[in-house]
C-alpha cells in the first residue's frame, strides 16, 4: 500500500486537512515511523499528496480491526479490577490525534497503562484525563496528561479547522449544531460582531460560508485569542474577520452599524446586553446565548429584554442547544431588534 510520510511535527494539522479532502484510505489504518506517521493514501491521489510535499512510501496495509474499539480497550485490560472496567469510558472526544476521556477515581493507581491502552487502539498520540470541566470566567478546562506529551492538535468540524490546546481551551462538542447553523446563515453583505469569539467557534463558520461583509471577532481571553488568530489564518478568512484581544465592551464600533452580533457565553451573558444595544441597527440580529430552567426559559428571555429595551424587539426563535445541569439547558434566542 503507497502510505505518505508526515512529520511528527505537522500531524495535528496535516491529517485533518487530508482528511477534508479525501485524500485518506478511511479503510486502513495510520501507523508510526520514525519521526512520522504513514498514511494510507486513497486511490489515485498520490500526485496530490506530492502537490502537500509529503513523501510517498510502500509499505504495508494494516486493516482496521472490525471489533469495536470498545471491546478491544476492554480486552486490553481485562485483568483490572472489576470496578475498574466497570467504571472505564466507553465514549471519548477526539481533537486531530488527541483523546479526552473522563475517569472514575478507582482507575487511578492504573492511568498510565489505561492511557496508554487508548492510545494505542484509537491511534491516538496523547490522551488526557477532563478532571473537573471547566472553570472561571475564562472556562479554562482541568486536564491531566496520562499519556504522550503534545497537547495542541486541529479539530475538523463541518468543514472547519479549529486550532486548540485542550489544556488552555475548552471546546464545547454539544454546541456542533448550534455551530452547524451559524455556517447555514444568510449573512450576504453583513457586518457581524461576535462578543464571545474563543477559538472562533462561531465566527469561523460564518465568516467561511455565510458570505458576510465583515466580523469582528473579540475576545478577552489571551490563550483563546492566540488560537483565534491561528485559526483565521488556517481556514483561509484573513480578508473577512478582524480579531479584537479585550473586554467586548471596550470595543470602538459605531453605534447602530452592526448588523448581526453573536452573544455565545452562558450566566452571565445579560450583563452585556446594553453594549450589544448600542451597536446593533434597527432590524439588526442578535443571537442571545444563557442558562434557564426548561419550564421557563421563554418568560426569561423576555423578561430580560424587557428590561433593556421594552417594545423595541421581537422573538423569532429559541433553540435548545444542549443540557446544562439537572432541569436546566443551554438556550439560544434569535432576537430581532426592532
Amino acid at each position: 500500500m503507497r502510505l505518505a510520510k508526515v512529520p511528527v511535527s505537522e500531524a495535528s494539522s496535516m491529517i485533518p486537512k487530508m482528511m477534508r479532502l479525501d485524500l485518506v484510505n478511511r479503510n486502513a489504518k495510520i501507523s508510526k515511523g520514525e519521526g512520522c506517521r504513514l498514511v494510507p493514501i486513497a486511490d489515485g491521489k498520490e500526485a496530490a499528496i506530492r502537490e502537500m510535499g509529503l513523501e510517498i512510501v510502500e509499505g504495508p496495509a494494516h486493516s482496521r480491526d472490525r471489533t469495536p474499539p470498545q471491546e478491544r480497550i476492554l480486552a486490553d485490560l481485562s485483568d483490572l479490577p472489576k470496578e475498574v472496567l466497570d467504571g472505564l469510558p466507553m465514549r471519548w472526544e477526539y481533537v486531530g490525534d488527541i483523546i479526552i476521556i473522563r475517569l472514575e477515581e478507582s482507575a487511578e493507581p492504573y492511568k498510565d497503562r489505561i492511557g496508554r491502552t487508548y492510545a494505542e487502539e484509537l491511534d491516538a498520540s496523547t490522551v488526557c484525563v477532563d478532571k473537573k470541566g471547566v472553570s472561571g470566567e475564562f472556562r479554562r478546562p482541568s486536564m491531566e496528561i496520562i499519556y504522550g506529551t503534545g497537547t495542541e492538535s486541529v479539530r475538523l468540524e463541518n468543514g472547519i479547522l479549529y486550532d486548540f490546546d485542550v489544556t488552555k481551551v475548552m471546546f464545547a462538542s454539544g454546541n456542533v449544531d448550534e455551530r452547524e447553523r451559524m455556517k447555514m446563515l444568510d449573512c450576504t453583505g453583513e457586518t457581524v460582531v461576535d462578543m464571545f469569539a474563543g477559538i472562533g467557534y462561531f465566527t469561523l463558520p460564518i465568516a467561511k460560508y455565510a458570505n458576510p461583509k465583515k466580523v469582528i471577532a473579540c475576545e478577552k481571553n489571551p490563550d483563546s485569542y492566540e488560537f483565534l488568530v491561528k485559526n483565521i489564518e488556517l481556514n483561509g478568512v484573513e480578508e473577512i474577520v478582524t480579531p479584537v484581544l479585550g473586554d467586548n465592551r471596550d470595543l470602538k464600533i459605531e453605534r447602530s452599524s452592526v448588523d448581526r452580533i453573536l452573544m455565545g457565553y452562558v450566566q452571565t451573558t445579560s450583563e452585556f446586553i446594553p453594549k450589544a444595544l448600542e451597536m446593533i441597527r434597527p432590524g439588526g440580529m442578535i443571537h442571545y446565548h444563557d442558562t434557564f430552567y426548561i419550564n421557563e426559559y421563554e418568560e426569561k428571555i423576555r423578561e430580560i429584554f424587557d428590561g433593556y429595551c421594552p417594545g423595541r424587539y421581537t422573538v423569532e426563535g429559541i433553540r435548545e442547544v444542549k443540557s446544562f445541569a439537572p432541569s436546566v439547558s443551554h438556550y439560544v434566542a434569535d432576537i430581532r431588534i426592532d
